[in-house]
């Protein structure tokens, strides 16, 4: 076990913690032989008799051991010493790019570049090495104090060869490439699209795709076009638009082919921003966006499930005592003892009356033949969330592929319904069933007329048979299929339920037809708790009592909720879900301070102010102080004006103080033949600035 002021490898004094990660720990140390700091990375305890993590970590070490590079984390050792895993790497003193985003809202467009040229030169530097790093984000860029940019954990590295690559690792999902989301093989252009996504977040301060769920957001990768970052900041440069557009195409074939072409390409783009260089093949049909199959869908789920759940699906070996005291490892064939049997006979039996009344206790509750007077889960069901409405937005004449895509950022939900339709293109909007302008509550479901042209094909039924009847039904029409699950008490599970649109209409065809499969009556199902408001230890409780385990618990920022009260779960109260069903949890930290911003020119000092100033010639100092005393800047200089962008200051005003020497010759005591003298005085001109409140 890691203790603060040992001694590894009798040379690294471990000082602090710095970092924990899924499967090992980092600490500050100082490494005696050549005097100088070390970041060491630590197995935990608890997987470092597990041959697998062990070897996991090894691999870990290997990768990143081999690369030197100004724009890599460099390891310096590796070890073992009394069970205890480690390596040693560069100790970097920065921030994370993540944290640094936060920290700035967004990057301008010439630290977003610069930045990911850095990055790239590290990652090609890898790829030469044939080490594909198969998890680039935020997360894992580090900006030192100095501003050096640095690519670390290598924890999903692997060493390409000529055959595929393989891999059931998920990674981040916000910026997991689409072939790593279908669980299929990835390369380096798969480095080259989770950089892409990297980008964007650094040019508009966020992801371009976001879910409830980890499989949610991999569909989205697979499945929807990503939006332009000029949606978000309309001022960023088409250029570099077109960069981000083809690191992150669906197809690896027509995005960037090496790390060397996105850097031309990224340094191009800082010469001439404006100009539209970036070529991006013509889409075909295999480059095209495609629907995901039920055999993806399943395999991306167990490899989020696999992700969520890593440290239960791994069991350690068991360690039991003798009777002299000493420690032994389980083998899995041991003697047969009667004793040991009958004891195990009888607490079997136990624990399955103990389960039966658990069981008969939650369905009687979910039946309501349990009812507890003044319950707070029965009252958060019936409670209706006061949400804020949305206004209605103009639909018609734009493809219905982007007027839903605006829609669903307002939290609204689409209905199609085709009509043959002369005067408008095929799959353009003809109009929606809710006029422009009307205040809609969250998830009101909008239904968007949509043209077929000249050449609409009949949708054929598909309802009241099961599903993968209605599937090959509508694909022999020439319709691709998305399925959505409901439960229902009248129609027999895997069964559709309903179509859109429905049968007899007429849509494009390759237009996509959404089925709603029936999962059987709700008696099978478990209802979600209210665990809103509660502590994390209380909220487990409350999963256990329903038989659905806590996934992930993660810890954000609220107004709502005070510290350490769950203010997110990741299945809404009342709702359904399969026995077994992992939910996530956020815990509040408690609200955020407010922030402000201050972006803008500093001219010098003005005529009203000051008639005798010579701008250019005389030397300022000019300092720029918040309202609590913080100096966010103190200069000299005598050219105006001068550009200042801060972000995160805590006081809503500031001032602006410039303080100088006005010098100027007056004529001698002796008359104009005498010697002039200079008359110099001390000016300070003061203006107070407002700060821009932060979002």
């Amino acid at each position: 076990m890691i203790k603060i002021g040992m001694m590894i490898g009798d040379r690294y004094e471990i000082l602090e913690k710095i970092g924990t990660g899924g499967m090992s720990d980092v600490y500050k140390a100082k490494c005696h032989k050549l005097n100088r700091f070390v970041a060491i990375k630590v197995l935990k305890q608890e997987f470092s008799e597990n041959a697998n993590f062990v070897s996991k970590f090894r691999t870990e070490a290997q990768a990143a051991a081999g690369l030197m590079h100004p724009n890599i984390v460099n390891v310096y050792d590796v070890g073992e010493e009394n069970g205890i895993y480690y390596f040693v790497m560069e100790m970097v003193e920065g921030i994370t790019l993540k944290k640094y985003i936060e920290k700035k809202a967004r990057l301008s467009v010439k630290e977003a570049i610069s930045i990911a040229i850095q990055v790239s030169m590290g990652i090609e530097a890898a790829h030469n090495n044939h080490i594909i790093h198969r998890d680039i984000k935020p997360q894992n860029i580090m900006i030192s104090k100095e501003g050096k940019v640095k690519v670390t954990d290598f924890g999903i590295a692997k060493a390409a060869t000529s055959n595929t690559i393989t891999s059931n690792v998920m990674g981040s999902v916000h910026y997991t490439s689409p072939e790593q989301a279908r669980g299929g093989y990835s390369d380096e252009k798969s480095d080259i699209y989770s950089l892409g996504i990297t980008m964007f977040e650094m040019l508009t301060g966020r992801v371009p795709f976001n879910g409830e769920t980890t499989v949610a957001i991999a569909i989205k990768h697979i499945q929807e076009e990503l939006p332009s970052p000029r949606e978000f900041v309309p001022e960023i440069p088409i250029s570099v638009e077109q960069i981000v557009f083809k690191c992150c195409q669906k197809s690896p074939d027509r995005r960037y082919q090496s790390m060397a072409e996105l850097i031309d390409d990224l340094k191009q783009s800082l010469l001439n921003p404006d100009e539209d260089f970036v070529k991006v093949l013509e889409p075909d049909r295999k480059a095209s966006t495609r629907m995901i199959t039920e055999r993806e869908m399943e395999r991306i789920k167990k490899a989020s499930a696999a992700k969520d759940n890593m440290e239960e699906s791994m069991r350690l070996n068991k360690v039991r005592h003798t009777d002299h005291g000493e420690e032994e490892e389980d083998d899995y064939e041991e003697d047969y003892d009667p004793r040991m049997e009958k004891i195990t006979t009888i607490l079997a039996v136990v624990a399955a009356i103990i389960i039966g009344c658990i069981v008969i206790v939650l369905v009687g509750r979910t039946l309501g033949l349990f009812r507890l007077s003044g319950s707070r889960e029965e009252e958060s069901v019936q409670e209706e969330e006061q949400t804020e409405q949305v206004e209605m937005i103009a639909v018609t004449g734009i493809p219905v592929r982007t007027a839903q895509e605006r829609l669903e950022r307002l939290g609204l939900k689409t209905e199609i319904k085709y009509v043959e339709n002369a005067a408008y293109p095929q799959n353009q909007v003809i109009s929606a069933n809710v006029e422009e302008g009307m205040m809609l509550d969250p998830g009101t479901v909008i239904t968007l007329t949509v043209s077929t042209g000249t050449e609409g094909v009949t949708v054929p039924k598909a309802t009241d048979i099961t599903y993968e009847e209605a599937k090959n039904t509508l694909e022999k029409a020439g319709f691709v299929v998305n399925r959505s699950e409901s439960s229902s008490a009248t129609v027999e599970s895997n069964y559709v339920i309903s179509q859109n649109p429905e049968s007899g209409s007429k849509a494009p065809k390759g237009s996509a037809v959404t089925i709603v499969v029936s999962t059987g009556a709700e008696d099978s199902k478990v209802r979600v708790p209210d665990l809103m408001g509660k502590e994390e230890d209380e909220a487990m409780a409350i999963l256990v009592e329903a038989g659905l385990p806590l996934g992930s618990v993660g810890r954000i920022n609220s107004d709502d909720f005070p510290e350490n009260q769950v203010c997110y779960q990741s299945y809404s109260v009342g709702s359904f879900v399969d026995p077994g069903t992992p939910i996530d949890i956020k815990i509040s930290m408690g609200g955020k301070a407010e922030t402000y911003s201050y972006s803008g020119n500093i001219t010098g000092p003005t005529v009203a102010e000051d008639p005798e100033y010579r701008d250019g010639e005389t030397t300022v100092k000019v300092t720029i102080v918040t309202e609590d005393g913080t100096k966010l800047l103190d200069t000299q200089t005598a050219s105006f004006p001068f550009a200042v962008n801060y972000s995160g200051i805590k006081s809503a005003t500031g001032k602006i103080t410039f303080h100088y020497t006005n010098v100027k010759s007056v004529p001698g005591e002796g008359g104009e033949d005498s010697q002039p003298e200079e008359i110099r005085e001390e000016k300070t001109i003061e203006r107070t600035i407002e700060f821009t409140k932060e979002r």
